[in-house]
């Protein structure tokens, strides 16, 4: 049961990210463009109007996606709980693979947003 437990925050991390940073961001871009915290990409630190924009919008992605995932994956978790610890482990990291998806996809949507409305393409 403990290790269920460790793969069930595990699984829960990624979801609990998205929905923090998502607040965050959605309210508030980290204050100037930096190298170091935030979306850093080079369309997002081409200006201020940019950074902003770039992380108002990744931030509203996130926290819609983090608040679906989170529940989906503690119900997922769910299916393997009497399991042994090797389909647990598997299961575990099957869904936060999965869950890197919506991630990834973000940076690309992000970066179409951005090339919409400051390339005018």
């Amino acid at each position: 049961m403990g290790f269920w437990i460790f793969m069930l925050v595990s699984v829960l991390l990624i979801p609990a990210v998205m929905i923090l940073f998502g607040k965050r961001f959605s309210k508030k871009a980290p204050g100037r463009i930096n190298h170091f915290f935030g979306y850093r990409t080079e369309r997002s630190m081409r200006n201020q109007d940019t950074w902003d924009f770039a992380h108002r919008y990744l931030g509203g992605l996130w926290f819609r996606w983090g608040l679906v995932l989170l529940p989906l994956s503690a119900i997922a978790m769910l299916f393997v709980l009497h399991s042994t610890e090797e389909i647990i482990a598997i299961f575990g990291t099957a869904a936060v693979f999965l869950q890197m998806i919506p991630m990834l996809i973000s940076v690309f949507l992000t970066e179409r947003a951005l090339k919409r409305k400051f390339d005018g393409s």
